[in-house]
């Protein structure tokens, strides 16, 4: 593997080897993580030092879902303080210097955050103190305690250090005092949580009787993941949470249904580290599904199970009409749904398909729209869903089972849909698929094809009925197990490393659910929620599709820069309650925001995923993305069709399903055709376009009626082509 900068935000991105060794395997670590532009890069002891802490992490959470629980508030808390400690460790808050630069920059920030460290270490020993005092009878601790002597000190650390952070520029193998100091910041508000914030004081909580120290640990907490949530995911998060949470103290000054009676900030904090909040159902998820399934991709990263699955799609694929765009619409759908995250997966899989792609003859727009677009399909591919199904059953109660079926043919309209994208556009275009002696050997990579076992067996095991933390449990260890068979045996090593790369891969993940936390709090507590489903339904009086259409916007507008956990978390606590209060089924409800908020991952203006492809790429970020959102329309209309079709979504008799699938599939192929213009072996003129696109929506709408009047429009804009070009045509 090696490294390249990305053009536009300067993170440095995976670079497979796109060049065929002498067994002609193309993808060499194509799942390997790419090393982020502030991520530091230790040497020596403080190396082994990070690397135990990472691997302690990731089996401290395999020991407690698996053998020991801990109390569920207790282990929320060490999961998120874990992954921030890990974090400050890993991610500076500034630019590393350069080689002409020397070897540190404004050293002043190093003295500034070492007096800092005084009152953290202060803050930290008062966590002790307070314990000490409850072992001894003492039923609470005095308020001027908490204030002084816990409080302030540890809100002048944690903003000290962070500001120092922005700063603080060194070495990327040098870890900074700024940094140590957070450390030590996380640390204390998990220790107040753990030692004074017991079952007696969380009854007290949103009141006037809740110790005043939970408002002064929340406030860091919320502080310290806010800036870990900048290192790792960007601004937009932490811009959409700011602005929450100046709402809260905003509210009872604005107009209309915004407006509300206010609450006091040390009210709304004594609640925002609860179940109500940080610590509800975006950290639940994280804490057991989410850092579970990141355990399992990383052990199918350490036995190479993800080269395994794109060079099977370049063998199987690589042949076809624009072979490189199709094995990426099935290597990074697949690899998609286990990493959950779009932009992350186009980066590890795109660096290989994008250049083949060019290669064959698809401009650099269409290479990077295409990855784009099936990185983004990931998210909603049954069973795991890149974890939002598991987050879609915590906030909902449904079976995950149900969710996962649920899932299955949208999932298979959505990659249809760019299938006929991509194939359309090799036809227009005259490509060629790649030469077979470019290409892996199907034959030798069939004998292989156990190291699909892993999926099988968590599919198998959630539909048998085990739990889904016992499922991919089992779905781990026989991707140990299964690698001791192939060519990349996993020992002690191997799953060392494994769970080491797995701590470092959920930091991110960990982070942004716990600030979706703080945004879903926020929701809850002001009840901000509440009056956007009054607004919806004062909309839906006028008509139901404007009101679906207006929850599309706010669920896109919301998830725009937002990690698809975040930007669903988010969407599910503001539009969906409105759809449900409309009359629709939760089940239809949530699927439809949760497609919106993943598609903003390739909506213009703000698109991960498409930035990210354009990166690699080299093409314009903004003609990309607006490729990409062509690419992906079919995720534009499908949701619609759950509300007037809910066979669509499984909730209806088999001849319903079987019915409703094949029209609905033929209705995405007409969809493609009609968006890129191509239909009966020929271009299409804009009035033949028109046709297929109405035929299209008739047909995945799903009644009787509509796909009989469907097929007419499409067999009569066959037969306009047909006459407009009958060589063509028969051809």
């Amino acid at each position: 593997m090696t490294t390249q900068q990305h053009p536009d935000d300067g993170t440095q991105q995976s670079s497979a080897n796109a060049i065929p060794d002498d067994d002609h395997m193309l993808a060499h670590n194509v799942d390997e993580e790419p090393v982020e532009s502030n991520r530091r890069l230790f040497e020596g002891g403080l190396l082994k030092f990070v690397t135990l802490l990472a691997i302690a992490y990731s089996a401290f959470h395999l020991y407690t879902l698996n053998i020991a629980p801990l109390e569920t508030w207790s282990f929320r808390i060490v999961h998120i303080a874990g992954a921030l400690i890990l974090g400050f460790i890993l991610f500076a808050g500034a630019r590393f210097v350069s080689g002409e630069e020397g070897t540190a920059k404004h050293r002043w920030t190093t003295w500034i955050s070492a007096a800092a460290m005084l009152p953290a270490l202060y803050a930290l020993y008062q966590t002790f103190a307070f314990y000490q005092l409850l072992q001894n009878g003492t039923m609470r601790v005095p308020a001027d305690l908490e204030t002084w002597h816990f409080g302030w000190p540890l809100l002048a650390a944690s903003g000290i250090a962070i500001v120092m952070s922005w700063f603080h520029q060194r070495q990327r193998s040098t870890f900074s005092v700024p940094d140590l100091v957070l450390v030590v910041c996380s640390v204390a508000v998990a220790a107040y949580f753990l030692v004074v914030y017991n079952t007696a004081m969380r009854m007290s909580t949103g009141t006037s009787f809740a110790p005043i120290g939970i408002s002064f640990a929340a406030i860091a907490g919320t502080a310290l993941i806010m800036e870990m949530t900048r290192r790792v995911a960007g601004m937009a998060l932490v811009v959409i949470g700011l602005v929450f949470l100046v709402y809260v103290f905003a509210g009872p000054y604005l107009p209309g249904f915004l407006g509300y009676p206010g609450l006091s900030v040390q009210r709304f904090f004594s609640q925002v580290y609860t179940d109500a909040g940080i610590l509800g159902p975006t950290t639940a998820v994280s804490s057991t599904y989410i850092i579970l399934f990141i355990i399992f991709a990383a052990f199918l990263q350490a036995s190479k199970v993800g080269d395994y699955f794109v060079n099977f799609a370049f063998a199987a694929a690589g042949r076809s009409r624009g072979g490189p765009a199709k094995v990426a619409i099935f290597a990074s759908g697949l690899m998609g749904m286990i990493n959950g995250t779009s932009a992350g997966n186009v980066v590890s899989t795109g660096s290989l398909t994008i250049p083949l792609m060019k290669r064959v003859g698809y401009s650099k727009q269409s290479a990077g729209a295409v990855e784009a677009a099936a990185s983004t399909g990931g998210q909603i591919m049954p069973p795991i869903m890149g974890a939002g199904a598991f987050i879609m059953a915590e906030i909902t109660g449904i079976p995950y089972t149900d969710i996962a079926i649920a899932a299955i043919i949208p999932a298979i309209l959505y990659f249809a849909s760019v299938y006929f994208m991509v194939d359309f556009e090799a036809k227009k275009l005259g490509m060629r698929g790649m030469r077979a002696d470019e290409l892996p050997n199907l034959r030798r990579l069939a004998k292989q094809v156990y190291l699909f076992v892993p999926i099988i067996i968590l599919i198998v095991a959630l539909f048998q009925g085990y739990s889904v933390i016992r499922a991919g449990t089992l779905a781990t260890i026989s991707a140990a197990v299964v690698s001791w068979i192939s060519p990349n045996k996993m020992g002690i090593r191997q799953i060392l490393h494994a769970l080491e790369i797995a701590a470092m891969m959920s930091i991110q993940i960990i982070v942004v659910c716990a600030a979706a936390g703080v945004i879903v709090g926020v929701i809850s507590l002001t009840g901000v929620g509440a009056r956007f489903s009054v607004l919806l339904l004062d909309v839906a009086a006028h008509s139901h599709l404007l009101a679906l259409v207006f929850a599309m916007f706010i669920s896109i507008l919301l998830g725009m820069g937002m990690p698809t956990t975040a930007a669903y978390a988010v969407a599910a606590s503001v539009v969906a309650p409105g759809l449900v209060q409309l009359g629709i089924e939760p089940l239809t409800a949530h699927f439809f925001v949760f497609y919106f908020a993943v598609v903003s991952a390739i909506t213009p203006p703000v698109a991960l995923a498409s930035y990210a492809a354009a990166g690699i790429s080299g093409a314009n970020a903004m003609e990309t993305s607006v490729a990409s959102f062509r690419i992906g329309i079919a995720a534009f209309i499908v949701p619609f069709m759950f509300f007037y079709n809910s066979a669509l979504l499984m909730d209806a008799g088999w001849f319903e399903v079987a019915r409703s699938l094949v029209t609905a599939t033929f209705g995405v192929y007409l969809l493609s055709g009609g968006v890129l213009g191509w239909f009966a072996r020929s271009a299409a003129p804009w009035m033949v376009r028109i046709m297929l696109i109405v035929s299209a929506l008739l047909m995945i709408e799903g009644g009787i009626w509509t796909d009989l009047t469907g097929v007419a429009l499409a067999v009569a804009a066959f037969f306009m082509q047909r006459q407009r070009a009958p060589g063509l045509s028969a051809a």
